[in-house]
C-alpha cells in the first residue's frame, strides 16, 4: 500500500469519526464534555455531516488508488 493511500485512509477514518462525534454533540445525543459549546447546537449537526461525508469520500478514494 503506497504511503499516499495510507495517509488518505487514516485521514478519512479520522474525519468520518470526528464528523459523527460533531453530529452527536450538535444533536445533544453525545453531551461530552458538559461544558462544550457544541452541545444542542444545530449547525454542528450539518458541519459534522459534511465532515463525515468528506471522510467517507476520502476512504473510498483511498481504496481505489493503486
Amino acid at each position: 500500500m503506497p504511503l499516499t493511500r495510507k495517509i488518505l485512509l487514516i485521514l478519512g477514518i479520522l474525519a468520518a469519526f470526528t464528523g459523527v462525534v460533531w453530529m452527536g454533540q450538535g444533536s445533544g445525543y453525545f453531551p461530552y464534555p458538559k461544558s462544550s459549546f457544541m452541545i444542542d447546537q444545530r449547525p454542528w449537526i450539518w458541519r459534522g455531516l459534511l465532515l463525515a461525508a468528506a471522510g467517507l469520500a476520502a476512504i473510498v478514494i483511498s481504496r481505489r488508488l493503486r
